[in-house]
């Protein structure tokens, strides 16, 4: 029997869920569902450039738990982009923090 999923910290706000190639209709595409502590993986990797290890922190999990998520999330962006599959942004075991400000974890 596996472990429940931990609640991870989010520190985001986005107004856009969804993502599209643009002059294909939504009709034809392929959807890619992320979840939202996917996308606060890669904004705190790859946008924000922290180590896993700071990221991890930020987020409440482990070091491999993070490398785990924002592989995950790297994945499904590169399948998106590669493939011209919609993006689906919603979901996830996250407790959401609405204010990001310096030194928040």
């Amino acid at each position: 029997m596996a472990r429940p999923c931990k609640c991870r910290r989010v520190c985001l706000d986005t107004a856009a869920v969804y993502f599209k190639p643009r002059a294909i209709p939504l009709s034809t595409l392929e959807e890619i569902v992320m979840t939202l502590d996917e996308l606060e993986a890669l904004r705190l990797a790859d946008l924000d450039g922290l180590y896993q290890e700071e990221a991890a922190v930020r987020m409440g999990v482990s070091r491999q738990t993070f490398g785990n998520i924002v592989e995950r999330a790297h994945r499904k962006v590169a399948d998106a982009l590669v493939h011209s599959k919609a993006l689906k942004i919603e979901g996830g075991h996250v407790q959401q923090l609405l204010t990001k400000r310096k030194g928040d974890l």
